[in-house]
């Protein structure tokens, strides 16, 4: 019952617990908003910090000349936002009242009233399933081509990507300046991307396309050594040995629980107004992959979760 959840009021809100998220809420303190902050309880199968919390080092964030765990950056992120006097709660919300102002946000046992709410719930990247997929993720498989294909372990080596968009042809292409040699492996005989990104990939020397191909296998001691890749035609299985496979097949915005009261656009990603984090309803921002479908980084989320 709505009567028994503990109510608490606050100028405002934010949900999330990835950079955008406690980047806002880092300023929000500092401007003694007083802010409070929904971090969930494994959103979306996640463990509050995001999807840095999934990869084993980041090397891309300034400020860290050698780099340091995702887990890591995030439990500075937080502690951070706790100097400042952040409230935190480790609970997942549930569904949110966004009809009228001021706002209501519900999790399981709390009921938060905010004259204004930062949706900063991220994106996650999909990820395939098969023998081997869990066992070698953050191992040689990964989802972030941008994020990780610089690391040792892919230098030099051969490596596969699975998709058939632009983003498999951009990865890809990109994964061309560290690999010694790039797969594509798509399921179909053609690709959906764009024929521009299409070009660039195919023109590629080191890139080579696995048409009706899916993966049935990953293997490996330790880390990735390998894949079986099965031909959906002739069901014939290849061995490809490869030090590194990253899905490009897209992400999904953890938009759901808004019950489409902010507008979406047609990939479930909030819209904002350009240049801003304004959404379709007046004192809802939206910051971080949630309404950034394009870069996806952690240094840009940071920086929309200033736009307060």
């Amino acid at each position: 019952m709505e009567s028994d959840l503990q109510t608490l009021k606050t100028r405002l809100c934010v949900i999330g617990s990835g950079p955008a998220a406690h980047t806002a809420a880092i300023y929000a303190a500092r401007a003694e908003l007083k802010p409070i902050l929904f971090e969930g309880w494994m959103a979306n199968d996640i463990a509050p910090g995001g999807q840095l919390t999934t990869t084993s080092e980041v090397e891309n964030f300034p400020g860290f000349p050698d780099g340091l765990g995702g887990i890591d950056l995030m439990d500075r992120c937080r502690a951070q936002s706790l100097r400042f006097g952040t409230q935190i709660f480790t609970e997942t919300v549930s569904r949110v009242d966004f009809t009228s102002s001021p706002f209501k946000i519900f999790s399981d046992s709390k009921t938060v009233v905010a004259d204004s709410v930062i949706v900063a719930t991220g994106a996650v990247a999909k990820r395939l399933q098969f023998p081997g997929s869990e066992t070698f993720w953050n191992r040689g498989i990964s989802a972030c081509a941008v994020c990780d294909g610089a690391a040792p372990i892919f230098r030099n080596k051969p490596l596969a990507v699975i998709g058939g968009g632009d983003s498999a042809m951009e990865e890809a292409n990109f994964l061309t300046k560290y690999g010694s040699k790039v797969y594509i492996i798509h399921r179909r005989d053609e690709f959906r991307a764009s024929k521009i990104m299409q070009s660039r990939a195919l023109s590629n020397p080191k890139i080579e396309v696995l048409w009706n191909s899916a993966v049935a296998e990953a293997y490996g001691e330790g880390s990735l050594r390998g894949l079986k890749v099965t031909n959906v035609e002739t069901g014939k299985v290849l061995d490809l040995k490869v030090s590194g496979l990253f899905f490009a097949i897209g992400h999904e915005p953890a938009t759901k629980f808004l019950d489409g009261q902010l507008e979406l656009d047609s990939d479930g990603y909030v819209i904002t107004k350009p240049g801003t984090t304004h959404t379709s309803v007046e004192g809802i921002l939206a910051a971080g992959d949630v309404q950034d479908k394009k870069y996806r980084q952690a240094i840009t989320a940071a920086g929309t979760g200033q736009y307060l």
